[in-house]
């Protein structure tokens, strides 16, 4: 039988067996279609057979999360550690089949660690123009006997053109003021509120607010790879509009498509692992009901551990 969660555990774990419903919400493509039967959809299948049957040219913003160059099972399928060479060769295939994809003045994020950045961001090179290189605290991970603990990943940002779309004021960071400097008896460039003194401040490429998902959390599953619905939240509102196109080739349990959702835009998923579809589905089910994003309240992304920030 399987192990009773504790009350606090919110982990979404729904097994493909009983997730008949939600999987039956997706789509599978046979045949090249138009963008309306894929709108707002979660495909299943390959990426590769996907990506040539949407019609070219129809997002607005790509958010890419495939698999390091390690082996690790995501649901049944085993993606295995190759060479550098071949792992390169796998990157300028998928790059290749989803940036036909992209519109002239899209953007695209490419998630990765740090190893498997030095190869994407080689290859980003050669077919965009890459603008940085955001690094961010993953706040736990394992020790090494002999290394430094491994705690950061990269999300490499490139754009197919000039005229791309980059939205500052949406993804300021609200930071509490240590020493508040007052010009002429007044607040300088912070505010003061019931609940203390606050700066909103350009965002840099370092990114020490983010929580990853754990088990008490309403957007947790079992994906082992599962990125935050706020990291995703910042590459969504600063590289695009209400109703644009957001499309993730790698959906995994569906966060980028729920973070879409409830940020007003419409969204593509492709995900090969139907158990990941399920999640994906029932998540987006329950953004209908519940569009907070943790770490994300009242337009403003807060630092980890505030109040505001519903601590995360």
């Amino acid at each position: 039988m399987p192990k009773e969660k504790a009350p606090r555990n919110r982990t979404i774990d729904t097994p493909l067996s009983e997730g008949g419903e939600y999987l039956r919400r997706c789509v599978r493509l046979t045949s090249p279609v138009s963008l309306d039967p894929v709108v707002n959809k979660t495909i299943v299948g390959d990426l590769f057979d996907a990506a040539s049957m949407l019609p070219a040219g129809c997002a607005d913003l790509i958010i890419a999360d495939p698999p390091y160059n390690l082996t690790r099972n995501f649901g049944g399928s085993v993606f295995s550690r190759r060479s550098e060479e071949k792992y390169e060769q796998f990157t300028r295939q998928w790059l290749e089949a989803v940036l036909p994809l992209l519109k002239e003045n899209g953007s695209l994020y490419v998630c990765c660690d740090w190893q498997c950045s030095l190869v994407i961001g080689r290859v980003l090179s050669e077919l965009l123009t890459v603008r940085s290189r955001i690094t961010w605290q993953r706040e736990k991970g394992r020790g090494a006997a002999a290394n430094w603990k491994n705690g950061m990943e990269d999300i490499w940002y490139a754009v197919k053109g000039s005229d791309f779309t980059f939205n500052l004021d949406a993804v300021k960071v609200r930071r509490k003021v240590i020493a508040p400097y007052r010009a002429d008896g007044n607040p300088k460039d912070w505010q003061e509120t019931a609940d203390g003194r606050f700066r909103d401040t350009c965002p840099s490429n370092f990114w020490d607010d983010i929580t990853v998902p754990f088990w008490s959390m309403p957007e947790n599953t079992a994906h082992p790879t599962q990125k935050p619905e706020k990291l995703l939240a910042k590459l969504i509102l600063a590289s695009s509009n209400p109703g644009d196109l957001v499309l993730d080739p790698f959906l995994g349990s569906g966060s980028t498509s729920v973070t879409a959702r409830k940020l007003g835009r419409r969204y593509i998923g492709i995900e090969q692992s139907e158990q990941y579809c399920v999640w994906a589905e029932q998540r987006l089910e329950m953004a209908d009901s519940d569009p907070t994003i943790q770490g994300y309240t009242d337009g403003v992304f807060w630092e980890r551990n505030t109040l505001h920030g519903h601590g995360k």
